[in-house]
């Protein structure tokens, strides 16, 4: 705990007791423990932003170096450039798709997924002592 041990957790205590007063010492004391449940908090919510940024920009790159996406800006495939010897003799495509062989233009990057923890977590209650 921080390297404090026992009998020095116990001389900052007293020494708080003593200066704060046994009133307020309870009320100041749920504050702090609310503070540092909020600031461990939104160290985890961005521990997880970053685990996730780098997940979706290792699968861009995956994407990339498959060829499966291409890069914005990146100049299309014209499919009417096929040479007749590379163009595929099988029937044709069902609608909507291309013939083997040919690849569709650009693909746009996915979007980036929603946060987890705001989509599978309920809302917590907050508790007000009184």
């Amino acid at each position: 705990m921080f390297g404090i041990g026992m009998p020095e957790l116990l001389l900052i205590l007293a020494v708080a007791l003593i200066v704060i007063g046994p009133k307020k010492l309870p009320d100041i004391a749920r504050a702090l423990g609310r503070g540092l449940a909020e600031f461990r908090r939104a160290t985890d919510d961005l521990k997880h932003s970053i685990n996730v940024e780098s997940q979706v920009a290792d699968t861009r790159e995956r994407l990339l170096r498959e060829g499966k996406i291409q890069p914005p800006g990146a100049a299309a495939p014209d499919p009417t450039s096929v040479k007749a010897e590379e163009a595929p003799t099988s029937a044709p495509s069902p609608a909507g798709t291309p013939p083997e062989g040919i690849t569709p233009g650009p693909v746009a990057y996915p979007p980036d997924p929603p946060q987890a923890d705001s989509v599978a977590q309920e809302p917590r209650e907050r508790r007000h002592d009184g």
